[in-house]
């Protein structure tokens, strides 16, 4: 019976860690607004509105937004965002930059992150990232579509967390957040819990004899 035990216990680490880290799964609320071009080229938290946004929306993770010369529902869509709400007439229509005013997007949530899980995003334009207090580094500034890797390296566990994107400089409007988990980091810690399991499993099999 304890082996029988043991094998689960083990399947399920081992479909745990292959499952790559699948660090943004939850529901994610979001929030979007139209600013100045200018504020629109530095994508950080200080520069998020204190007003009421002109949509939010909720968005399924990861993050897969990108669409090129889009309107924000076009961009919206892009994402297979859900619970869209126009709170500012004709925002939906119009388009994410127009060398005039561009777009800032608050994204908020809960993630599940382990140390040493890596965040790569493929941007267009900047994007500040924090999770848990912690900020990731990513430039907030314009760029062409480009791919950035950072590594998070705070503790493990659930934590808030707070993902400022901006759009600026024309199309396209790229935001994909990818998460992994470094192999390393998965095999140590399945071994450590393999080790951990067979200990448990010898004292109560000393226990028994005794």
């Amino acid at each position: 019976m304890q082996n029988t035990k043991t094998k689960l216990i083990i399947t399920s680490i081992v479909a745990i860690l292959s499952s790559g880290g699948d660090a943004m799964a939850a529901t994610t609320s979001g929030s979007l607004w139209h600013v100045s071009e200018s504020t629109s080229q530095s994508a950080t938290l200080a520069n998020v509105p204190g007003t009421t946004p002109d949509v939010t929306f909720d968005v399924n993770s990861p993050l897969n937004f990108d669409a090129t010369s889009a309107s924000v529902q076009t961009w919206l869509n892009s994402g297979s965002a859900f619970n869209i709400h126009e709170n500012t007439t004709g925002t939906l229509a119009s388009l994410m930059d127009n060398f005039s005013k561009g777009t800032l997007v608050d994204f908020k949530g809960s993630i599940t992150v382990a140390t040493g899980e890596d965040f790569t995003v493929r941007h267009d334009d900047g994007l500040t990232l924090i999770i848990d207090g912690i900020n990731l580094g990513f430039s907030g500034g314009p760029t062409s579509p480009t791919v950035t890797t950072k590594t998070y390296s705070g503790p493990s566990g659930t934590f808030p967390f707070e993902l400022v994107y901006g759009e600026c400089c024309g199309g396209p409007a790229v935001l994909q957040v990818e998460v992994t988990i470094p192999e390393t980091s998965s095999t140590l810690m399945l071994l450590l819990l393999s080790v951990g399991i067979l200990a448990v499993l010898a004292r109560q099999k000393g226990q028994v004899r005794a």
